[in-house]
Parts: structure tokens; C-alpha cells; sequence
């Protein structure tokens, strides 16, 4: 088993304005809107070299793997479904009726994640085996055991396509992960199933999914699960072995997250009183706050994304 590196820190020596761009999403967007930043160069010589920055070397830096690879996988792939294969470096199963069924639509968000110290163990063990990455986001090592399965072309994608229906054979993989991915699957039930349908007897699944997270879209965030949610999910196919809360997944996460996406939301003296607040100001019944700024002024868009929760309302059609 080999990987291949994808990104480098950026240097004097290795620095290009489309490397810096890819491996910096947000400074892309920033030169795209030209606010404050006319380029990634201007970005690179200001900031960028003290922040240890990263460039993103281009598709070819891997595309002899990726084709060694494609070329292995084809064998395992579903003879029912049809696929294109763009310039020869993905399998793409995501045609028209997937996109329209599974509300799978362009998007520009960057989802991008390091694997966790167990991931990569596991990763090491299966050398000589084939791991399903169901979701996998744009990767910054690209494994030459592991199938990057996602709905975005990605420079390390290798299949595309919906979890609802995987475009492989049954039984074909050691194991498979899921990570941080089935609150944005429209039918996590049926992305359950295929994952154990795709997944050999004896073969290993990590899934983690959120619980206490503000709404993120990557391009839709649909459903958050208690530790029972996740169980439920998985259960009349697989035997679970145990759902734990990780250091990565700890409550420190859901709280920091909420506070920083509400400082976000708010704006001049409001915000700065707010940064003021005490812990011990913040634990009084919520009907305490109704009145009070912080709260009364954040925007529709910031309620929605930290809401507690949401109220649907609805009517069925007259015949």
C-alpha cells in the first residue's frame, strides 16, 4: 500500500498562484471577491508564509496512481449501472435521475478533514485490502487501498455517486468509513443498508455523525442522531461493537462552535458586550434572554443554523 502526497507548505521555491488558490479555499473566495486581497500572491507574502500555508499540487502529482487503481476497482463495479469516465480519472455513476432523486446539486464548499490516529491504523492494517470511503471529502493523501467515494469531482475522488446506491458489488470491501457524511444523505436509512451491503462478512465499519453541531451544508445538512439514532441505523444489518464520544467529538466542540457562530452574528456594541458575558450569565432559564440583545438581533439565517429547534408546517394538497 502506497499514498502520495497532495498538498506541500508553501515556499518561495514551490509557490504558484493556482497551487496556493487550491490549497486555500478561503483565499480563493477572497481574491474572487476582491475585498481586501487582490491576489494569493499578495496573501502569501503577507500572511500566508508566517502561517505555514499549503499549496495543492496538481491532478498529475497522483494520476498514475489513481489510473492504477481505477484499473484494479473495475472488476467490483455493479455491471446494472452506467458511468462516464472523465478524462480517464474517475468512475462517475452520479447521472441525471441520481442527482434529481437525491437532491444532489453544484456546489463550491470545500469539504476537507484529516483522518483520525484510529482511521489511519486501520488504513495501515488493510494494506493489502479495499476501503470504502463513503464521503470522503477532498483528501490530503491520497491511499492507494482506499476508494474515495463522493458526490464532488475532487481532485482525489475516485468514484462518484449517491450512498443511497453504491455502484459496487456486494461484499467487496474490509471495511468502510463513514465520517462526518450521513446528516447530508437525504436517506440515511438506505445509505445504512448499502453500507453493509458493500461491506465483506467480518468487515469493519467506523461512522461517526453529529450530534449537538449547528446546521452545515456540504451542500445540505438534513439529520443529526443521538448515540441510539446511530445504533438504529445500522443494527438490523450489522453487529454493533461499541459507539463511543471521542476526544474529536468531545461537547467542547459543540459548545465553541455554537459561541464563535454567534459572535459571528452579531454586530458592534451588541457583539462586544457579549464577548463580555460570564459563563455564570449564561445559564438562567432561555426565556431569561428573550429580551436581551444578543438574542433579539441575530439574524434569520443565524437562528436557523443554531436553532434549538425547528417548527414545520405543511398541508396535503386537495385531490
Amino acid at each position: 500500500m502506497n499514498s502520495h502526497t497532495v498538498v506541500e507548505i508553501a515556499t518561495d521555491q514551490n509557490f504558484t498562484e493556482e497551487a496556493y488558490l487550491l490549497g486555500n479555499p478561503d483565499i480563493a473566495l477572497a481574491v474572487k471577491e476582491g475585498i481586501y486581497l487582490q491576489s494569493g500572491q499578495q496573501h502569501y507574502e503577507i500572511f500566508g508564509k508566517n502561517e505555514g500555508r499549503c499549496i495543492r499540487l496538481p491532478i498529475t502529482a497522483i494520476l498514475e496512481a489513481k489510473h492504477a487503481k481505477l484499473q484494479k476497482l473495475e472488476p467490483f463495479l455493479r455491471a446494472d449501472m452506467p458511468y462516464l469516465m472523465p478524462d480517464g480519472y474517475l468512475y462517475d455513476f452520479l447521472g441525471a435521475d441520481l442527482r434529481s432523486k437525491f437532491n444532489i446539486v453544484a456546489t463550491d464548499a470545500v469539504s476537507s478533514n484529516n483522518y483520525e490516529p484510529v482511521v489511519l491504523e486501520l488504513i495501515q492494517k488493510l494494506k493489502e485490502g479495499w476501503i470504502l470511503d463513503c464521503g470522503a471529502g477532498r483528501r490530503d493523501m491520497y491511499y492507494d487501498n482506499v476508494v474515495n467515494f463522493e458526490i464532488v469531482d475532487y481532485d482525489t475522488t475516485d468514484v462518484m455517486g449517491v450512498g443511497e446506491k453504491l455502484p459496487f458489488k456486494d461484499d467487496m470491501f474490509d471495511a468502510v468509513l463513514s465520517l462526518s457524511v450521513l446528516e447530508h444523505v437525504k436517506d440515511p436509512f438506505q445509505c445504512a443498508k448499502e453500507i453493509a451491503r458493500v461491506l465483506k462478512p467480518g468487515g469493519v465499519l467506523i461512522c461517526s455523525v453529529p450530534f449537538l453541531q449547528p446546521y452545515h451544508g456540504y451542500p445540505h445538512h438534513y439529520y443529526n442522531m443521538t448515540t441510539q439514532g446511530i445504533q438504529n441505523l445500522f443494527a438490523s444489518y450489522l453487529e454493533i461493537d461499541k459507539v463511543v464520544v471521542n476526544e474529536n467529538e468531545s461537547p467542547i466542540w459543540s459548545l465553541t462552535w455554537i459561541l464563535q457562530n454567534w459572535v459571528s452574528g452579531l454586530k458592534g456594541d451588541t457583539r462586544e458586550e457579549f464577548l463580555q458575558m460570564k459563563i455564570a450569565d449564561l445559564i438562567e432559564p432561555g426565556s431569561a434572554y428573550l429580551h436581551k440583545a444578543f438574542v433579539s438581533e441575530l439574524s434569520p439565517e443565524k437562528n436557523a443554523e443554531l436553532a434549538y429547534a425547528t417548527k414545520l408546517f405543511a398541508h396535503k394538497k386537495p385531490q
